[in-house]
C-alpha cells in the first residue's frame, strides 16, 4: 500500500528560465540587426558615391586622323573591262593534207613575213611536176613546129589551133603542180610572234588542221563595250588609259578608234576598240584589261580619302569634326558630328563627294568605324597615311 501511494503521487517539475537570460537573448538580436543596418548603410553609401562618381566621369577625348574636303577639275572619265586582241593575229592551218618534213620557226620567237614556217612532204608532186614539165616542153616543140608550117601554108588553121591549145593545157598543168608544191611550204603571211607550235616532224596534218598561231604584237587593240545610254558621249580621237593585273603600277595610253555602228540586243551595249602601241610587246592578246575613256570636259568635284567613308546599306556617312562647348565639361572641344553624304566617283585613294559635305570641312579620315556622334576627339596627323590619286601599288 506505501509503494502505490508513492507512484502515483510523484510528478516531474518543469522550470522557466530565468528573466537574466531572455534579455541577454534580446540583446544579442538587437545587437546583429544594428551591426547590419550600418554595414547595409555603408555599403549603401559607397554604392551611391560610385554611381554619382560615374555620372560625372568624362572618358578621355579619342585621337583620329582628319582631313579636308578639297575642291579640284577631275575630267570624267567611262570605266569598263575588256580584253586585248592584235591588230593583225591568226591561226596558221594545213590547206593541203600532208606529212610533215620540217618546221622552220621556233616556238614563241619573232618571224618575218614570207619565213618558211613549215613544210609538207612534197617529193610525189616533185615527181609529177618534172613529168609536167616535160609534157609542157614536148608540147611547145610541137606549138612551135606547127607554127612554122602554118606559116608556109602546110598545115590548116584548124591544126595550128589544136597545137597552140595543147601547150597551153601543158603549161596549166605545170603551174597547177607548183601551185601545190608552194602550198606545201606554209609561210608567215606578216611579221609577228610565233606561238607554240601543235604538230612534230613526220606528224600527217590534215586540211584545215591548226599548226601554230601568229601574232602582230607591236600595235595591239582593247575590245570593250558600254551602255548605250554613254553612246552620245564618246567618239573616236578621245583619249584611252588601260590597265591590266598581269603588268601592276603600268599604264598604257591609246586611242578610241573605232565605234560599232549597231548596239547589242541581249546587253543593250556597245562595243568600242581603242589601239595601243606596245613595241616592248608587254601586252598579249587575250589578256584582261580595265580601260578608262577620257571624256574632254572637266569638272569641279568635293573629294576626301575613300577611308573616310563609313559606308551602310541605310546611307554612307561620314563624322565631322566641330568646335563646340562639351555637354559635361561646358568647355570648348573638338565634338564628332555624323554628316549623312552622297559619293560619286573614285579616283586612287579618294572619292567624290556629291552632297552633304562642303569645301574645307574637317573630317575623320581613317577609323570611322569606331566612332560616335558626339564624341569628344583630338586630332593628331603625324602618323596619318597619305592619300594619292595614283597610289602604287594601284589597289592601295
Amino acid at each position: 500500500m506505501q509503494t502505490n501511494q508513492l507512484s502515483t503521487s510523484y510528478q516531474p517539475r518543469t522550470s522557466a528560465p530565468p528573466k537574466s537570460s531572455r534579455g541577454a537573448v534580446f540583446k544579442v538580436v538587437v545587437g546583429l540587426i544594428g551591426v547590419f543596418l550600418i554595414v547595409a548603410g555603408i555599403k549603401a553609401s559607397q554604392i551611391m558615391k560610385l554611381i554619382s562618381t560615374g555620372k560625372a566621369m568624362v572618358p578621355p577625348p579619342m585621337t583620329v586622323t582628319s582631313a579636308k574636303v578639297e575642291k579640284a577639275d577631275w575630267q570624267p572619265t567611262l570605266t569598263a573591262v575588256g580584253s586585248i586582241a592584235p591588230v593583225q593575229g591568226a591561226t596558221i592551218s594545213a590547206e593541203l593534207p600532208g606529212m610533215v618534213s620540217e618546221i622552220g620557226f621556233e616556238s614563241g620567237k619573232p618571224v618575218k613575213q614570207g619565213d618558211v614556217l613549215l613544210k609538207l612532204d612534197a617529193s610525189a608532186e616533185q615527181a609529177q611536176m618534172r613529168s609536167a614539165e616535160a609534157d609542157a616542153a614536148l608540147a611547145k616543140s610541137d606549138f612551135d613546129r606547127a607554127r612554122d608550117l602554118a606559116a608556109r601554108k602546110v598545115i590548116s588553121q584548124a591544126e595550128l589551133d589544136g597545137a597552140a591549145a595543147k601547150f597551153t593545157q601543158r603549161k596549166a598543168a605545170v603551174d597547177n603542180m607548183q601551185s601545190v608544191i608552194n602550198k606545201k611550204e606554209i609561210r608567215a603571211p606578216f611579221d609577228g610572234m610565233a606561238g607554240i607550235r601543235a604538230v612534230n616532224p613526220g606528224q600527217m596534218v590534215q586540211v584545215g588542221q591548226n599548226l601554230v598561231t601568229l601574232q602582230a604584237l607591236d600595235r595591239v587593240f582593247a575590245d570593250f563595250s558600254l551602255p548605250q545610254q554613254q553612246l552620245n558621249e564618246v567618239k573616236t580621237g578621245l583619249a584611252v588609259k588601260v590597265t591590266t593585273d598581269a603588268i601592276e603600277g603600268r599604264q598604257f595610253d591609246g586611242t578610241l578608234t573605232a565605234v560599232n555602228s549597231a548596239i547589242d540586243a541581249a546587253t543593250r551595249n556597245v562595243s568600242l576598240q581603242a589601239t595601243l602601241e606596245n613595241a616592248d610587246h608587254a601586252l598579249r592578246a587575250g589578256m584582261f584589261a580595265r580601260v578608262k575613256v577620257l571624256l574632254p570636259q572637266t569638272n569641279t568635284t568635293l573629294y576626301i580619302p575613300a577611308t573616310a567613308v563609313s559606308y551602310a546599306p541605310y546611307g554612307n556617312s561620314v563624322y565631322v569634326i566641330e568646335k563646340k562647348q562639351g555637354e559635361k565639361t561646358k568647355k570648348d572641344a573638338l565634338l564628332l558630328r555624323q554628316q549623312f553624304i552622297r559619293t560619286g566617283e573614285t579616283r586612287g585613294d579618294f572619292v567624290a563627294v556629291t552632297n552633304g559635305l562642303k569645301e574645307g570641312d574637317e573630317i575623320v579620315s581613317t577609323g570611322v568605324f569606331k566612332l560616335r556622334n558626339g564624341m569628344d576627339v583630338v586630332v593628331d596627323n603625324t602618323l596619318a597615311p597619305k592619300a594619292e590619286e595614283a597610289p602604287k601599288p594601284a589597289d592601295t
